[in-house]
C-alpha cells in the first residue's frame, strides 16, 4: 500500500490533526464554536489558539495580555518590527499582521517539523510580512540587527519549560541590543508556588530594564495555583494605566504589578546569569486536565 506524503501524520475522525514534531506529538484541534479556528497542543498541552477567519481574535488568557502590550507600543494602526522567540501557530504574527498592517516581523521557532506542520495546515496570509527562522531563540535572536525592534516578545517553551538559557541577563542583554529607543520587551513566564521563578526573572530584567510590569491572575500572583504571568520591560515608562485598564476587563481578568508593588513582590529575588541559569518549573499534570 503506498504511504501518505508524511506516514507520521494522522487526521481523526474529529478532524483533529496529529502529527509527530522535535517536541514531540503536536495536534491541531478544530474550534468547535469557530469555523476555522484551531487548537495547537503539544503532548497534550495547549500551546496556541488560531482563527484564520479572524486573526484578530485571541482566545488564551496569555495570548490577550500579549495582544494589549502589542495594541499600547504604539499608536492603532503603525507599523511594527516585532521580534517573536517561539513562534507556535504564528497567533501573535498574525495578530500585529492583522491589526498594523505592513509591519515586518521574524519569528523564531527551534521546532522546523512544528513550522511545517504550521505553514501547511494553518497557513500565514501571503501578503503578511512575516519571515519564519527554525533556529535556537537566542541564536536567532543574535542574529537581529541593533536596534532593529520594536518589541521582541519571548514565548519559548519545551517540553512546556522555557530553556535555562533564555532566563539570564546575558539573554536580555541580547534583547537590549536588539531593540531599539524605548522598544519594548515582552515575556510569557509560567510559575507556580512558591514562585521563585517568577520572581527571579523580575529580578533578571530589573537589572537591564528601569520600567517592568507584570500582568496575571490575582490567584497566580498569591501563589495559589500554577499559570502564566506577562512581564513587560522597557527604557521608558509604560503605558501602565491602560495596560491596568484593558487587563482588568478581559474574559478572565488580571491584575498589573509595577513599581513599588512590584519590587516588593520580587522580595529580594537575585537577577539569574547563564552559568547558573535553570529552566522555568514543569506544570503539575492537572494544570492541562
Amino acid at each position: 500500500m503506498a504511504r501518505s506524503r508524511n506516514s507520521r501524520r494522522e487526521r481523526d475522525s474529529d478532524a483533529t490533526v496529529s502529527e509527530a514534531v522535535g517536541g514531540g506529538l503536536a495536534q491541531l484541534v478544530p474550534d468547535r464554536d469557530r469555523a476555522r479556528a484551531w487548537t495547537l497542543l503539544i503532548d497534550g498541552a495547549p500551546q496556541s489558539h488560531v482563527d484564520l477567519d479572524d486573526p484578530g481574535h485571541l482566545s488564551f488568557e496569555y495570548q490577550r495580555r500579549l495582544g494589549h502590550v502589542i495594541d499600547l507600543a504604539a499608536p492603532a494602526g503603525r507599523p511594527l518590527h516585532v521580534l517573536h522567540l517561539g513562534g507556535g501557530a504564528f497567533t501573535l504574527a498574525r495578530y500585529v499582521a492583522a491589526t498594523r498592517p505592513r509591519s515586518t516581523q521574524q519569528i523564531v521557532e527551534r521546532d522546523a517539523s512544528l513550522v511545517q506542520l504550521v505553514r501547511r495546515e494553518l497557513p500565514l496570509d501571503p501578503g503578511a510580512r512575516i519571515r519564519v527562522r527554525s533556529t535556537d531563540a537566542r541564536e536567532g535572536l543574535g542574529k537581529v540587527p541593533d536596534g532593529w525592534a520594536d518589541l521582541v516578545i519571548a514565548d519559548v517553551f519545551s517540553g512546556a519549560r522555557t530553556p535555562a538559557h533564555l532566563t539570564s541577563i546575558e539573554f536580555l542583554d541580547e534583547v537590549r541590543r536588539a531593540l531599539g529607543p524605548g522598544g519594548l520587551y515582552a515575556a510569557n513566564l509560567a510559575d507556580g508556588p512558591p514562585l521563585a521563578h517568577l520572581r527571579g526573572q523580575i529580578a533578571t530584567a530589573a537589572a537591564r530594564f528601569p520600567e517592568l510590569a507584570l500582568v496575571a491572575d490575582p490567584t497566580v500572583l498569591r501563589g495559589k495555583r500554577f499559570g502564566n504571568a506577562v512581564l513587560v520591560a522597557s527604557d521608558l515608562p509604560l503605558p501602565t494605566a491602560e495596560l491596568t485598564r484593558r487587563a482588568a476587563s478581559d474574559p478572565h481578568p488580571g491584575r498589573v504589578e509595577h513599581g513599588k508593588d512590584l519590587t516588593d513582590f520580587a522580595g529580594g529575588a537575585v537577577a539569574v546569569v547563564d552559568a547558573s541559569a535553570v529552566a522555568s518549573p514543569a506544570p503539575p499534570p492537572s494544570v492541562f486536565r
